[in-house]
């Protein structure tokens, strides 16, 4: 009975070596997604800045009401450019339409 205990041990302890073996970047299921520390990493520099007449999208609640005891708010999508200083220089709206709606607790209680 002993010899057995000893025998289901050594298999299991075995079975997890093999498992963290694969599960290591040296294992080879993982040889060609493992990199080690003499292998240069590839990078791009960032040297280019975003031009300053490049939009950035906003959404501003247009409206927000009240049915059937949920909230339904209205959002609108916005291009806003901005100067040097970070200042909303323009906003040009998009036509894009987002509508949250969601259950109103506080005075729908059941």
């Amino acid at each position: 009975m002993k010899r057995k205990t000893f025998i289901n041990a050594f298999l299991l302890l075995l079975v997890v070596a093999f498992m963290a073996y694969l599960e290591s970047p040296y294992s080879f299921i993982n040889k060609n997604y493992a990199y080690s520390t003499d292998e240069p990493v590839i990078t791009q520099p960032v040297t280019a800045r975003p031009s300053e007449d490049t939009p950035e999208t906003i959404e501003k609640l247009e409206k927000r009401k009240k049915e059937d005891g949920y909230i339904v708010e209205t959002y609108q999508e916005y291009e806003v450019y901005r100067d040097k200083n970070g200042k909303i220089t323009k906003e040009v709206p998009t036509g894009e339409e987002d509508t949250l709606r969601y259950w109103d607790y506080k005075h729908n209680k059941k």
